[in-house]
């Protein structure tokens, strides 16, 4: 996770009130519309359009090539669309930063984790809620400064040791991060994650790497999550874990969003056979 400086502008979103669309008794959390995204000619994201309800744990899927990654940059500020717009939560959040974004409760994961491997597991938990009072140079020389850093310190700390025990890796605290498995890692990231005490997490490919019963704990604990209201959209290419775990799904193909709906829907999308899965992967 990075942290702006303090001289860095704040998120500049605005209050987004949508006139096209049918609005419901609950907007969705997150609202897509229109992204698209080119490289050098070619097309990633074309004029992709979806909508994530809060508490649901959403799967977006499809080949690679599809777009889902470029999606999920798009949305959390790593690139700009060249055009459409992010609507987080009712604000406009179209080309913030990632650090604007997850200040207001919007992250993401990465297919292959971004661990600091020099710093021991429960530093690199620590590190990752934003705005630290440590942060600033003068409140941690001032005497009388010095005491709210420590106390925040403090409390960071027990957090800290209650998410990693929440991921069972508590036991891994004061083991540097580069020498964890893949899957371990994994879960550091989630632990991550959730220090920043987030609404929405993209989570892209989060059990790539991970064995089966790292697996297992991992998806537990990410419906424990989302039944304590967080919000999950998930990429993932075993068909089981998606089928099993996520509900609505979204899928792409080739830059464009395909079709959207339930699991059982989405099997029996002919659509969906014909482009690129076959009845026996999605079966």
């Amino acid at each position: 996770m990075t942290t702006a400086p303090p001289e860095q502008e704040q998120a500049t979103g605005e209050e987004y009130t949508e006139t096209d669309d049918t609005q419901t008794e609950e907007s969705p959390l997150l609202r897509v519309r229109n992204l698209e995204k080119s490289f050098g000619g070619i097309t990633a994201v074309d004029g992709v359009s979806f909508d994530v309800a809060q508490g649901t744990m959403t799967g977006l899927i499809g080949p690679n090539g599809a777009g889902k990654s470029t999606t999920f940059d798009l949305i959390t500020g790593v690139q700009k669309p060249d055009s459409g717009r992010v609507v987080f939560d009712g604000t406009d959040i179209t080309g913030n930063r990632p650090y604007q974004n997850t200040n207001r409760g919007l992250v993401r994961t990465f297919q292959i984790a971004r661990e600091l491997d020099e710093m021991t597991v429960l530093e690199n938990v620590m590190l990752a809620p934003q705005n630290q009072l440590g942060e600033a140079l003068w409140r941690s020389v001032l005497p009388g400064a010095r005491d709210g850093v420590v106390a925040q310190e403090t409390e960071l700390r027990e957090e800290a040791w209650e998410t990693l025990e929440f991921f069972e890796i508590d036991h891994l605290a004061e083991e540097y991060a580069g020498s964890l498995s893949g899957g371990q890692r994994k879960l550091l990231e989630m632990a991550r994650v959730l220090m920043t005490d987030p609404d929405m997490v993209l989570l892209d490919e989060p059990l790539a790497g991970v064995n089966p019963s790292l697996e297992e704990k991992l998806l537990e604990r990410l419906h424990e999550l989302r039944e304590e209201g967080y919000t999950f959209l998930l990429v993932e290419h075993d068909m089981d874990v998606i089928m099993n775990n996520c509900d609505p799904l979204i899928v792409m193909h080739q830059g464009q969003l395909l079709t959207a709906g339930s699991p059982a829907e989405v099997q029996n999308d002919e659509r969906v056979l014909d482009a690129y899965f076959g009845e026996e992967v999605l079966g």
